[in-house]
C-alpha cells in the first residue's frame, strides 16, 4: 500500500562502518524512489552495553573483524567509495551525533552527516572534535558556533538519550538500522529494500511448495 508520504527511517552512528556505505547512499536512492529520510542518530554503545559487549563485535571478534575489513574494501570498490581503515575502531562520535540531532530535520544534515562519516573512514581523523565539527558546519554556511553550544545543553543531552532509548524500546541491535512503514531492516545490504517497501513497491510474496 502506498502512502502519501512515503518515508524511510535511518537509525546510524558515526562511529559504525556500516553506517559509511549507508550515508554516503541513502539520499541518491531515496529521492529516485521518492522516499524522504528521517534521519535518526543515536549512540551504539549503550545499545552494544545492554547486549553484554563492552564494544563492538568486531573488535571482541578477531575473526569477525579480519572479515568485516576486508569487506569494507569490497563494498567501497563496489560502490565507488573512497576507504581507509580507521586507526582507531569504534571511533567516538558523542559531538557530531549531538549535532546531527540538532539537524535531523534540516536541510544540511545529508551533507554534514557525510562529511562528518568521511572524516572518519576515509580521512581516519578524530571525528569527537569541535574543531573539525565547527570547520564542517562552517564550510556548510552554518553558525558552528551556536550550533556546538546548542548541541551542549542539557536539552539536548537528554534528547540524545531520549533517542537511544527509543532505538532501544524499537528492538535496534546494530547499525545501520530502517524503519519503513514500522518494518524493520538491518544492515547497508538492506538498503534497497528498505527503500523499495517505504516506496510501497514490493515484491509479491513467493509461496514456496
Amino acid at each position: 500500500m502506498l502512502t502519501n508520504d512515503p518515508q524511510i527511517e535511518f537509525w546510524f552512528d558515526f562511529g559504525s562502518n556500516y553506517s559509511y556505505l549507508t550515508t554516503m547512499r541513502i539520499e541518491a536512492l531515496a529521492a529516485a524512489q521518492g522516499v524522504r529520510v528521517l534521519w535518526k542518530p543515536f549512540l551504539l554503545g549503550p545499545v552494544f552495553k545492554s547486549l553484554g559487549w563492552t564494544t563492538s563485535p568486531f573488535v571482541l571478534q578477531k575473526e569477525k573483524g579480519a572479515y568485516v575489513w576486508r569487506d569494507m574494501q569490497r563494498q567501497c570498490d563496489k560502490y565507488g567509495l573512497p576507504w581507509t581503515q580507521p586507526g582507531t575502531f569504534p571511533r567516538r562520535a558523542l559531538l557530531p551525533l549531538r549535532v546531527a540531532l540538532l539537524g535531523a530535520g534540516e536541510a544540511w544534515i545529508g551533507a554534514f552527516c557525510r562529511r562528518i562519516i568521511q572524516c572518519n573512514f576515509v580521512e581516519d581523523r578524530e571525528i569527537d572534535d569541535a574543531a573539525l565539527v565547527g570547520e564542517i558546519l562552517t564550510a556548510l554556511g552554518l553558525d558552528a558556533a551556536a550550533l556546538i553550544a546548542a548541541a551542549g545543553t542539557d536539552e539536548n543531552k537528554l534528547a540524545m538519550r531520549a533517542q537511544g532509548e527509543e532505538a532501544m524500546r524499537r528492538g535496534v541491535f546494530g547499525a545501520p538500522m530502517f524503519f519503513a512503514r514500522d518494518e524493520m531492516f538491518w544492515g547497508n545490504d538492506r538498503l534497497e529494500d528498505a527503500v523499495a517497501w517505504a516506496a510501497g513497491h514490493v515484491a509479491p510474496r513467493i509461496v514456496l511448495a
